[in-house]
């Protein structure tokens, strides 16, 4: 075990914020917190910020007498100072987007809650009783932001309230799903605690809908048009998200050099489906099979089961090392209808295994098996699932923090992409239209470095881009959405989600890609500093070892290596 002035400081830091993050407990595993809810008033996010101010002065004052002991350091000091930056920049207690928000926590934590016993139930029951008044309580402080001048876009506000009128199953238009209703339904539990969980799951919904009406009546009145979040916001977002400081303006450019090598990739793959024929005619050949497709979301969850077993088998002792408990994932289907593949990381003791999850959307029962390989990949072996996986297990060299709480954004959904890069490289993608899955997913995140950073910065679209889009032309919400149809594989309804999100989240988006970058060019200079004696395995372990870091952090600790 690990045991140094930071480890301990480490150490009580996860304690007292699991106290004031129950959710966050939840989320990472941490038991003795399933029956409480976040404090989401201001008081609230007050402590928790008071947690990090005094975590950062205590750990300043700290010596490190190792290499591992500096890691440690370093990543607690920049990801606590990023948080600190953050809060007195205003942008934690409004925060409100398509994917992020306190009303996101409280609706998804129950997904991961224990549901075996009696006292599961009652933990569920005591958490469900709690949501009105979280939900109030946040809704207060989003006002109070608001009459501060911080409120998030009017698109963003209206986006969420139709969300949460779908988690009751009355979204605007139709669809959704009553997602407290179902989660009791099944309750093995009878008497009063059966009543109790009935009594409470109907006031969640209604606190959901009570939810809804404020962002629409009070919060979308209060809120501005502009999407865009301008330079200052967006550079310290971006830092937040990689971990590491970037020229935006040069990424931008090369976020349109990479789409455009990727476009000539799916040319050339395409031509290998249909001879002489473009991406579109690739794609229509492909549907038009039906052995390339699978009936279910049962059939498909099952298919998703067997893929990742199999690349666990596979690479475990080869190109990896793999620990038992992370030899084993489970795939299930989410209890939302939103679209995609998701991961939720394993409890601190495996007894909840890493999950990867597909929300399927309303109306879909059947799937396209090679638009969706790269993803399991990326969610699963060698992705999210080994990564955070192994960084739970490794208590030998990497304290609690570093275990259950530091994530990054860049380090981990870069580590993600170059997984699904590195499976092509070891020709699991073979077959030409894994291949051409994985290349239209790489051009979705290209797409998004170029039209996240473009909108939010402001920047021109240049007057000599590859595909002569709109030269010289300034960036809007539709044009995103057109650049991000032209170079993309996905129905429009998941298309306006994502460019809804990049509006909303800025700077998350291109870290994945950017990320990818880094860990690419992590990997070659490993490999120029060894020479013939690089060894791919012992790169995987030495840079997992490491634990979730920020992506700065990352190149220096591995040029010490």
């Amino acid at each position: 075990m690990t045991d140094s002035a930071v480890d301990r400081l480490a150490d009580r830091y996860v304690d007292a914020w699991a106290a004031l993050d129950p959710l966050g407990a939840t989320e990472v595993g941490i038991a003795g917190h399933d029956h409480e809810l976040t404090d989401f008033s201001a008081d609230g996010y007050a402590a928790r910020h008071e947690l990090v101010t005094q975590t950062l002065a205590a750990l300043d004052q700290l010596p490190t007498a190792s290499p591992r002991e500096q890691v440690a350091k370093a990543a607690m000091q920049e990801r606590l100072g990023l948080d600190n930056e953050r809060h007195q920049a205003g942008l934690v207690d409004r925060d409100l987007s398509v994917l992020t928000s306190a009303l996101h926590e409280v609706r998804q934590v129950f997904d991961l809650m224990d549901t075996d016993g009696e006292q599961a139930w009652a933990n569920i029951d005591s958490r469900l009783s709690a949501v009105p008044a979280a939900l109030d309580a946040w809704r207060q402080t989003l006002l109070r932001a608001a009459a501060e001048g911080r409120v998030a876009a009017r698109r963003q506000v209206v986006e969420v309230a139709a969300q949460a009128r779908g988690w009751t199953g009355a979204r605007p238009g139709g669809g959704g799903e009553d997602v407290f209703a179902n989660l009791v339904a099944g309750a093995d539990a009878t008497g009063t605690l059966r009543a109790s969980l009935d009594q409470h799951a109907a006031e969640a919904r209604a606190a959901l809908t009570t939810a809804a009406e404020f962002l629409e009546t009070e919060l979308a009145p209060r809120a501005g048009n502009r999407d865009a979040v301008g330079r200052d916001t967006y550079e310290l977002q971006s830092r937040y998200f990689l971990g590491a400081v970037v020229d935006l303006d040069e990424t931008y450019e090369w976020g349109w050099a990479e789409l455009h090598r990727i476009h000539r990739d799916k040319l050339e793959t395409a031509d290998r489906i249909v001879a002489g024929g473009t991406m579109a005619d690739a794609v229509k050949t492909l549907d038009a099979d039906p052995a390339r497709w699978i009936e279910g979301g049962a059939e498909f969850r099952d298919w998703m089961q067997h893929k990742a077993d199999v690349a666990i088998s596979d690479l475990a002792g080869r190109h990896f090392d793999i620990p038992d408990p992370v030899r084993r994932i489970e795939c299930r289907l989410a209890p939302t209808h939103d679209g995609g593949i998701y991961y939720t990381g394993p409890s601190e003791d495996f007894s909840r295994p890493g999950r990867m999850w597909w929300s399927v959307p309303d109306g879909i029962d059947r799937f396209a098996p090679w638009r969706e390989l790269t993803v399991v990949y990326h969610e699963g072996v060698p992705g999210h699932h080994l990564q955070i996986g192994q960084t739970a297990y490794r208590s030998d060299v990497l304290n609690r923090w570093q275990r259950l709480l530091c994530w990054v954004s860049g380090h981990g959904e870069g580590w993600a992409l170059y997984a699904e890069r590195l499976m092509d490289e070891l020709g699991y993608l073979a077959d030409p239209a894994d291949r051409l899955g994985l290349l239209d997913s790489e051009s979705f995140r290209a797409v998004r470095v170029v039209v996240d950073i473009g909108m939010h910065l402001g920047l021109p679209i240049p007057t000599d881009n590859p595909f002569g889009f709109h030269p010289g032309e300034q960036w809007t919400p539709e044009l995103m959405l057109e650049l991000m149809r032209a170079h993309c594989e996905l129905d429009d309804a998941t298309l306006r989600f994502e460019r809804d999100r990049y509006l909303g989240w800025p700077g998350q988006a291109p870290s994945y890609k950017v990320g990818e970058r880094i860990w690419l060019q992590a990997r070659d200079d490993a490999r120029s500093r060894a020479g013939a004696a690089f060894d791919l395995r012992a790169f995987h372990r030495a840079a997992l070892d490491l634990g979730a870091i920020g992506l700065d952090p990352l190149r220096e600790a591995l040029a010490r290596l």
